[in-house]
């Protein structure tokens, strides 16, 4: 069955069977704060506030990069990628540390996904990474390496924009698809297109009695090998045999000139049109009212994802997407006949998915058609994804809460996240700044804590999401923490400053109590599997 993950990709990956996949599309992330406030305006016609810088940026070279950069040694020679590649990575790795920290960041999060995918491949498969000029040619080096230089097949052209006007440069108007096969013996159908009218025009000037455009093209033979006889006068090597040549001019396919000269007649009903080429200018962007427009900034056109996956898949094959954001390969792959896989790291891009585009859109049924893995839905499905991610449950919980995760720094060392909300009379979004505590055992202390920070914030209210929900001795000592910080009124309503939910009550449905919260995902009733 078809599946939709919530999930970094890295994890969702390890656990899928190697030698899998058929196709993988991917379009990464570059700029992180970028991506989420195109989910926000989506949701609310706003565009974020003040706080996107505070939104996690994952080009941040910090201990966990580190981390993951030192053991990428070990993955690249594990998954078989030469000892050559392995030592230019690492020096490489070394000369971009002083220089440009955050490309490094990202490159190393991009290595360690690419080794992950080049394990999942068939033999046949083939992967089509979408990127543009910022870090395209620092990706192909890598893709050379982990996939083999020898298995480097296009570096596709899609001209996106017809004009873009640049400051002191030319126009930015492409991106690119860097294809790769998982092996010689891969996969491929040339893709056509009807020829463009000014090439009719010049190349199919002559019509029959029918009223037929055709062109003329010689009968010699490649290389001037063929068979020899003589045809209409003539005797040298001809293209065909004499029994095709002759059964060719039965069906009138053969033009004779006035000086006696023999040709085929091609007509242009009969041609399958113009080859695709690496150079992409027929496929446009998705413009302001089109119907599959989800609202990414970035969004692709299904058109470009259908010509790559009838281009490298046959029907029943597997796609995957491990970024698949608002999941335009998940909608070309189906309408087309082929399973999918779709994996996204926001929990709103999820719920959007289901709903929009695949309820809405592909008339698909969750649990019928496709199952959605990654999310808990029970304390026990909670308390393991705390245990094997610790920062992955902290998002999950914020983002369940229609919050959105954050770095910024407070005077308490960070908060987890913000959840914005309208307030009558003020301009600009208020925020509730979110904490997220996923251990046994929560003291008073943390939510003390807690509200020093929204005394010194600019948010005017403040969650705590523990884990379990508190025994009556701890409840009331929470209830005499949270009342300390008073309440907020918003038209005769109170609205308490701080407060505190337990993953149970989420799960249950329960949210902070706020004015107006915006940013709430289009509900829909999930059965979410235990991830």
């Amino acid at each position: 069955m078809n599946k939709l993950y919530y999930g970094d990709c890295l994890t969702v990956m390890r656990e899928m069977e190697s030698q899998s996949v058929d196709l993988i599309y991917l379009d990464p992330p570059f700029n992180s704060n970028r991506t989420y406030n195109a989910i926000y305006k989506d949701e609310t016609g706003r565009s974020l506030p003040d706080q996107i810088e505070a939104f996690c940026d994952l080009w941040t070279l910090d201990e966990e990069r580190e981390r993951a950069i030192r053991g990428l040694p070990l993955l690249m020679r594990e998954a078989g990628i030469a000892d050559e590649t392995v030592e230019f990575w690492r020096r490489w790795m070394n000369a971009l540390r002083g220089t440009q920290p955050k490309l490094l960041a990202y490159l190393s999060y991009m290595v360690q996904r690419l080794v992950m995918m080049k394990g999942l491949l068939r033999p046949t498969g083939s992967i089509y990474l979408h990127c543009d000029t910022t870090a395209s040619h620092y990706i192909k080096v890598m893709m050379d390496g982990i996939f083999g230089h020898e298995n480097f097949r296009n570096e596709i052209v899609w001209k996106r924009f017809n004009f873009h006007a640049d400051a002191k440069r030319f126009g930015r108007v492409t991106d690119r698809l860097l294809f790769y096969s998982a092996s010689p013996n891969y996969r491929f159908e040339t893709q056509r297109t009807p020829y463009k009218q000014s090439y009719i025009d010049s190349h199919f000037r002559k019509v029959d009695a029918d009223g037929k455009r055709f062109q003329l093209s010689d009968l010699n033979p490649p290389a001037g090998r063929g068979p020899v006889y003589e045809f209409h006068g003539v005797t040298k090597p001809w293209r065909f045999t004499e029994e095709k040549m002759r059964e060719l001019e039965a069906q009138g396919l053969i033009y004779v000139s006035k000086r006696g000269k023999p040709r085929l007649k091609r007509y242009l009903a009969d041609l399958p049109g113009e080859a695709v080429t690496e150079l992409w200018t027929d496929v446009f962007p998705i413009n302001s009212q089109a119907k599959e427009r989800m609202g990414y900034d970035t969004q692709k056109p299904l058109a470009l994802l259908k010509r790559i996956i009838e281009a490298s898949t046959n029907k029943g094959d597997l796609v995957l997407d491990p970024f698949c954001g608002c999941a335009t390969t998940l909608e070309a792959a189906q309408a087309l006949g082929r399973d999918w896989i779709g994996i996204d790291i926001a929990i709103h891009a999820v719920k959007r998915v289901a709903k929009k585009r695949l309820g809405e859109r592909c008339k698909l049924v969750e649990g019928t058609d496709f199952t959605i893995s990654g999310v808990p839905r029970n304390l026990e499905g909670a308390k393991d994804l705390w245990e094997r991610d610790k920062y992955h449950f902290q998002k999950w919980a914020v983002e369940e809460v229609d919050g959105f995760v954050t770095t910024k720094c407070t005077a308490d060392g960070g908060i987890d996240g913000r959840l914005y909300f309208d307030m009558p009379g003020e301009k600009d979004l208020q925020s509730m700044v979110l904490e997220v505590k996923g251990g046994a055992n929560v003291p008073p202390n943390d939510l003390r804590a807690l509200r020093g920070v929204l005394e010194r914030d600019a948010a005017v209210m403040a969650g705590l999401i523990i884990m379990n929900p508190l025994s009556d001795r701890k409840a009331n000592n929470f209830a005499q923490e949270t009342a300390k910080a008073g309440d907020l009124e918003v038209m005769g309503k109170p609205y308490p400053r701080l407060q505190v939910l337990s993953v149970p009550e989420i799960l249950e449905g329960k949210r902070f109590d706020t004015p107006g919260v915006v940013g709430k995902v289009g509900q829909v009733n999930l059965r979410l599997a235990s991830g």
